[in-house]
């Protein structure tokens, strides 16, 4: 696989800025197809009731009750949308990380989400057989300057900050300084960065895409935004974050270009997925700007913490959903979103139930964005 601008280039429009609207779940594509969809939503009066949605899991083991809890919330956002009208929910399983990924994870993880009720509209798609949109996407970056090479491994970037005085904090991730920025000086490239400080040098941006795009701006730097549940943010990426990864060192394709392509390529107009990824988003947003696709909204759901105070997930030994009783853990995530329990002791209808969450998602979260 090439690290750098493919051999190829073409004129023709990359495929999620291409005109179209998206096809009917009944034709949707598979991962064996890839969907060539626009980014932006239709300007046309069905603009504002149009919405899609999706839950993209990774497949580092089964679906724990953190990540049921994110599962709920995106399949109710999407079925309250438009006064309960509803709109698509789609699965994309995220497995560009191959070597955390564990065979057969992801099909037990859609056995997981049927055995809850929460079937998509479309067949699921894997980010593993993307890699040529990826690509595409960097080489578009690369010729308008918005993306580099990198030789600095970790150490590097430690060794640069130490000298500079900088001690690195608990759990956090040092911001990249910018040493190649303007070149390898005779190293080899390891990686590709964004060009973060130089993007954000070029004219602010407050825009809203079409009757569907998240309204954002971007100055000097900081992104603004709102979410939500968690109503207005900002980040100084570029003294928070820096230049950040696109393609790893390793090869693989980082999480925020491959999430950025695939959420324009499937349309997305609405995320809702965890707190803990609230500050991935204006990296995201930034990326979409590059590439010149729309925003979602964003809504970040409460996080299910364990005993120890830390976010509940697979690295610190969630234990599996148990799902012998698949009302019970759906009435667990309800309560973790401020959903009223099913408390009907001798009615376990699980569509009755979803019908009465979607409600109340409806009254809770559904108010003007």
């Amino acid at each position: 696989m090439t690290v750098g601008p493919s051999a190829r280039t073409t004129a023709a429009a990359p495929p999620w800025q291409a005109g179209g609207a998206p096809p009917p779940p009944s034709t949707a594509t598979t991962a064996q197809h890839t969907p060539a969809l626009a980014a932006s939503a239709p300007e046309s009066a069905a603009a504002a009731t149009t919405y899609r949605g999706r839950f993209a899991p990774s497949p580092t083991g089964p679906l724990h009750a953190g990540s049921l809890v994110a599962a709920l919330a995106s399949w109710l956002d999407a079925r309250a949308w438009n006064g309960g009208r509803g709109g698509l929910w789609l699965v994309r399983i995220e497995d560009v990380d191959t070597p955390r990924c564990i065979a057969g994870a992801d099909e037990t993880i859609l056995r997981q989400l049927a055995t809850c009720g929460l079937v998509p509209d479309a067949p699921p798609l894997w980010q593993s057989s993307r890699g040529a949109l990826y690509q595409q996407a960097l080489d578009g970056l690369i010729a308008r300057g918005d993306a580099y090479p990198c030789a600095c491994s970790r150490k590097d970037i430690e060794e640069a900050h130490a000298a500079q005085g900088h001690a690195r904090e608990r759990h956090a991730t040092l911001p990249y300084p910018g040493t190649c920025r303007q070149g390898l000086h005779g190293r080899p490239a390891r990686s590709w960065r964004f060009n973060t400080t130089g993007f954000c040098q070029k004219p602010p941006v407050a825009l809203a895409h079409a009757a569907q795009g998240a309204p954002f701006s971007i100055a000097n730097g900081t992104v603004r935004w709102t979410d939500r549940r968690l109503g207005p943010q900002e980040q100084d990426v570029t003294s928070v974050v820096g230049d950040f990864v696109l393609r790893r060192a390793d090869g693989l394709w980082a999480y925020q270009l491959a999430v950025v392509v695939d959420d324009a390529a499937q349309q997305i107009t609405h995320v809702v997925r965890g707190e803990d990824l609230a500050d991935n988003t204006p990296r995201q947003i930034l990326l979409q700007r590059a590439l010149g696709v729309a925003t979602p909204r964003y809504l970040h759901t409460p996080l299910v913490r364990g005993a120890n105070g830390e976010k509940l997930s697979k690295q610190n030994g969630a234990a599996p959903l148990d799902l012998r009783e698949p009302l019970q853990a759906l009435n667990d995530a309800a309560r973790a979103l401020g959903l009223p329990a099913w408390d009907h002791p001798h009615h376990n209808s699980l569509p009755s139930a979803l019908e009465m969450w979607v409600n109340a998602w409806a009254r809770t979260y559904n108010g003007p964005p």
